[in-house]
Formats: C-alpha cells, sequence, structure tokens
C-alpha cells in the first residue's frame, strides 16, 4: 500500500481535485484537514523543506489575513512565517502532498501526477470540465 499525506481543504476546488486524482490512482491517502488539525510546527517545517520551498512560497495571500498581518514584508524572517502559519493555518497554501517520491504544492491539481507512484486508473475530469486524464490512464497534456 502506497503511503500517500494529503493537507486538504474540503472547501478547495483544488484541493478536492487532487484527492480524487490520488483516489484515481487506487490509493486512498492520510487525509489532513488542516484548517481543524494544523500540522506541528516542526512537522510544517520540515514538509516545506522536503518540497524545496521556503515557508514564503507556501503563504496564501487570498482569502486569509495575509495583509492585515503585514506578511508581505521580505524582512520576515522563516520563523516568523511559520509562526504567523501556526497562529492563522488559513495562511498555509494547499493541497500538500507527501509521497514516497516526494512533496509538492500540487497548484495546478495535476501536479500531483508528477509524484504519485501509482498510475492512473481511469479517465478523469477536474471539476471545472478540463479533462486530465484519458480513458487509458494517461495525462492529457494541454497543446
Amino acid at each position: 500500500m502506497t503511503d500517500v499525506i494529503i493537507y486538504h481543504n474540503p472547501d478547495c476546488g483544488t484541493s478536492r481535485n487532487v484527492l480524487a486524482l490520488i483516489r484515481n490512482s487506487g490509493v486512498e491517502p492520510h487525509i489532513v484537514e488542516y484548517l481543524k488539525t494544523p500540522p506541528a510546527r516542526a512537522l510544517l517545517a520540515e514538509v516545506i523543506d522536503r518540497a524545496g520551498m521556503t515557508p514564503r512560497d507556501l503563504l496564501r495571500e487570498k482569502g486569509t489575513p495575509f495583509a492585515e498581518l503585514g506578511l508581505a514584508d521580505a524582512a520576515l524572517s522563516d520563523d516568523a512565517l511559520l509562526d504567523a502559519m501556526m497562529a492563522h493555518p488559513i495562511l498555509i497554501n494547499r493541497p500538500l502532498v507527501v509521497t514516497p517520491l516526494g512533496v509538492k504544492l500540487c497548484r495546478p491539481s495535476e501536479a500531483v501526477l508528477d509524484i504519485l507512484p501509482d498510475a492512473q486508473k481511469a479517465a478523469f475530469v477536474k471539476e471545472d470540465g478540463e479533462q486530465v486524464i484519458d480513458a487509458a490512464g494517461n495525462r492529457i497534456r494541454p497543446a
């Protein structure tokens, strides 16, 4: 059984599409609804590092207290940004996916295909109607 973790927000279409793509590969992931159960600070820092990102790379601006907290200030340290994400988990961009092949912020949703160990099992159409997997389980790349 492949171990896959998704840091998920069920209210986010991209996150729902990523979860569906994971399931389309035959894997039932461990789902962490990070707004209800945020990762520990050390775990979040480790996941960010494994993704090859910085805390700033993972900050979400839209629909968050980003501006009110002055997080655009380039002088803020990684520790300060992690502190803000711990205090306001909505600042953590999503969905973050952890697999044996790596860690990735999966925006757009089909980015998850790069780190899933198992092939897609069937056709897949995103919520917006865009087909990303054909009937044979192959990725469809835009022309």
